[in-house]
């Protein structure tokens, strides 16, 4: 009978932080997404809302929401792993439940692992608005490359 596998190190904020700043592209990284906290099963992530990602609707672009999603999804998967390993979205669906305002201060990104494999990882993601109410839910799969 083979030993267990060793449970890999714990990931910290500071960590996850150093890795959005470090792999992810410029463009991503211009969402200056800030994580706040690392559990377990997945991260939360504060997403501010800025002018830039606001389109003539006067609300938040789905687009930015989707690469908020992906980008804590990431993050969180990295977490589980303890450390960032290659990884590329295989699905990512979005369904948008209600609108960022322009003026609400942030978004709040929680992403969950909710099935790890060796090869594929299920999770889903909440952004949410500054009451707690659900502005998109995602779910995802990537495949560990």
């Amino acid at each position: 009978m083979s030993a267990p596998h060793p449970a890999p190190p714990p990931v910290t904020v500071a960590d996850l932080q150093q890795l959005l700043a470090a792999v992810f592209a410029p463009w991503v990284q211009e969402l200056r997404l800030q994580v706040q906290a690392v559990e377990p099963d997945g991260v939360m992530l504060r997403l501010p809302v800025d002018a830039r990602h606001v389109h003539g609707g006067g609300v938040m672009c789905g687009q930015t929401l989707m690469s908020a999603a992906d980008t804590a999804m990431v993050l969180a998967v990295s977490a589980q792993l303890g450390g960032f390993r290659p990884m590329t979205t295989v699905q990512l669906q979005t369904s948008f439940l209600r609108p960022v305002p322009q003026d609400a201060a942030e978004v709040t990104v929680v992403a969950r692992v909710l099935k790890p494999g060796r090869q594929l990882v299920f999770g889903e993601v909440e952004c949410l608005l500054p009451d707690g109410k659900l502005a998109a839910h995602a779910t995802t799969t990537y495949a560990l490359l």
